[in-house]
């Protein structure tokens, strides 16, 4: 039967080095099951150890997949596959922060915010109880500040800071539009310059900022002597070094490297495709793998070679031409007669196994989520910060749901 969901507590003090540890032992123990990556392979090494399993997947269908993809650890699936995903339940239950009693929104102040982001906005803001009330907020990549402008309360200050100059002069409109104390500031947080705007008064927050983005705020934040600052981490893949740098000491000490493509597994679970979308990615991707078989013959290679991002148009092109444009911008040999429809057919076929396959991969994505945010609890709090890592809401506004507070 499947393994009941656990609901966690929010973790904090000597939680989350345990828990890291716990983390590490597993992702570390495991990696030759998750690290392979379905798509690029025709048969991966673990299917040898566990081939009753690789049948069982590869057997299921598109639809099943789909299924399964947001809750893999629910599925009753052959061995090693139930006591993987008891233990990853076990490992990533992290719990809900409790309501932080904020004050209701200004009028009108949701205006030109879509419906989702308001509500992650206002998800966010209520999680956010700190012991001694900020008087100074800091919106780190703000855009136009939404987040600011919801967190801002008579008596206190706000300072938005984003890169981009549309943004920059639509955010400072509609603060001034609703009345309020905000300055938004032209700034790339990335540049040298960005470390003179942080001082000990400001309370910087961070909602879904991507990866260096949000690294960048709590080395400078901590540098600075922010007394507390609050983050939801994302895209942990979006980093300007080929691989994962750790933070914390314990991360550092650890064996665990992550490529970039390791570092993608957390965001590759999906809540909010509408159906249209999913089928021109299915497309996409169907398309891409009956290629990849294409490929393979053509050169007398069998093994994966990248193709570049291309233009949804692609996708109304006949699949022999997409096959012969694409066979072309790789620079590959005369494509000649093929059997077009039944190479299609391959492509569908690989898409449902490696939809499948990636099931056994989704066990490990929270857990290594985790571990990512846990590296950068850690790193707080070896600067000094009492940090509390929980939810700020349920995965299906955005599974990018984890909430780092620190506070000095």
């Amino acid at each position: 039967m499947p393994a009941k969901v656990a609901d966690g507590t929010v973790l904090t003090g000597d939680a989350l080095l345990a828990r890291f540890t716990a983390l590490d032992a597993f992702l570390c123990e495991h990696q030759a099951l998750w690290k392979p990556r379905p798509f690029t392979h025709l048969h991966l090494a673990w299917e040898t150890s566990y081939p009753e399993l690789a049948h069982w997947l590869r057997q299921r269908s598109l639809e099943d997949a789909e299924a399964s993809h947001n809750h893999p650890e629910l599925l009753d699936a052959p061995a090693p596959f139930p006591s993987l995903a008891t233990q990853s339940i076990e490992l990533s239950a992290v719990g809900l922060f409790p309501a932080a009693g904020l004050a209701t929104a200004r009028h009108r102040l949701n205006v030109d915010v879509p419906g989702r982001k308001w509500q992650q906005i206002e998800a966010f803001a209520g999680r956010l109880d700190f012991a001694h009330a900020p008087t100074h907020w800091l919106d780190w990549c703000a855009g136009k500040g939404h987040l600011g402008r919801r967190l801002l309360a008579d008596t206190q200050q706000l300072t938005c800071l984003e890169h981009d100059p549309a943004l920059v002069a639509s955010g400072q409109a509609l603060s001034q539009r609703h009345h309020l104390r905000a300055l938004h500031v032209e700034q790339d947080v990335l540049a040298p310059g960005a470390a003179a705007l942080l001082n000990a008064e400001h309370t910087p927050v961070a909602l879904h900022a991507c990866g260096d983005l949000h690294v960048r705020l709590m080395h400078l934040a901590s540098g600075a002597g922010c007394r507390q600052l609050a983050i939801a981490p994302c895209c942990y893949n979006r980093i300007g070094t080929t691989d994962y740098q750790p933070l914390s000491d314990a991360a550092k000490a650890c064996a665990l490297q992550l490529s970039l493509e390791d570092l993608a597994l957390p965001m590759s679970e999906t809540v909010t495709a509408g159906a249209r979308v999913r089928r021109q990615r299915d497309t996409s991707m169907a398309r891409r793998l009956a290629f990849d078989l294409l490929q393979r013959q053509l050169r007398g290679i069998d093994e994966y070679l990248p193709t570049p991002s291309l233009p949804s148009a692609w996708l109304d092109k006949p699949f022999a031409d997409y096959c012969r444009d694409l066979a072309q911008i790789k620079e590959l040999s005369t494509v000649g007669a093929q059997n077009w429809s039944t190479l299609e057919s391959a492509g569908w076929q690989r898409l449902a196994q490696v939809r499948n396959l990636e099931l056994l991969r989704g066990l490990f994505r929270r857990p290594l989520e985790i571990w990512l945010n846990l590296d950068r609890a850690l790193f707080l709090q070896g600067q000094g910060y009492n940090v509390r890592l929980g939810l700020f809401c349920e995965t299906p506004l955005t599974p990018r749901n984890l909430l780092l507070l620190a506070e000095r």
